[in-house]
């Protein structure tokens, strides 16, 4: 829920870069909507608004989606001022090099790694696995940064939003489940579950 909750400020942005350009008249005041700056306009708002409403719900934000929204600030604003996109351009690069030296941080400062922060609830692993999982991470995170970099710069704008929106999440989708192989033994089941499934078989 948490990471469908984190993509909708990208949906809205591609929604609204792929809507051919027009003026749109409200209350006596014209806007430009469509387009890849009317799409950073969006999303610049659409993140505001959303972990604006998770911030006032859950009274805290993760490190992590701080970033993610201080990100889309700093990116978003002069893409708009001055109509350039390599700002844009940047900011997913950056934002995964940030991820990977939080991550590496996490190793030297702190009880334990950040990967083990995230998913320690659900996953009952020794701390050899975590590291080994966290570096993994790391990698991950600066190999995806070079990727985005080089997809900006070098394909077309269209590509880029592209991959910038689907393509990232395939990616980060496809590497989580390759690791649910080393995960899959340590995942815990709620006991209490288990008494029920294990009840309900007994009374069939």
């Amino acid at each position: 829920m948490k990471q469908f909750i984190d993509y909708i400020p990208l949906v809205i942005f591609f929604t609204i870069f792929a809507i051919d350009e027009r003026t749109v008249s409200i209350g006596g005041f014209e806007h430009s909507i469509g387009g890849i700056f009317s799409a950073a306009e969006f999303l610049l708002a659409a993140s505001i608004l959303t972990y604006g409403c998770l911030f006032l719900v859950n009274r805290r934000l993760d490190k992590f989606q701080w970033i993610t929204l201080c990100a889309v600030v700093l990116f978003c604003i002069p893409t708009i001022i001055f109509r350039n996109t390599d700002f844009l351009k940047w900011k997913a690069p950056i934002v995964n090099w940030i991820f990977a030296t939080v991550f590496f941080g996490s190793r030297y400062f702190g009880s334990k790694p950040a990967i083990e922060h995230m998913m320690g609830h659900a996953v009952n692993a020794p701390k050899e696995v975590w590291r080994r999982l966290n570096n993994i991470w790391i990698i991950y995170f600066i190999i995806l940064g070079a990727v985005n970099l080089i997809v900006a710069f070098t394909l077309s704008e269209r590509a880029w939003i592209q991959f910038k929106v689907f393509g990232n999440l395939i990616l980060t989708f496809v590497f989580v489940i390759g690791q649910m192989p080393l995960l899959a033994k340590y995942i815990e089941v709620d006991e209490e579950d288990t008494e029920s499934k294990s009840t309900g078989k007994e009374s069939v």
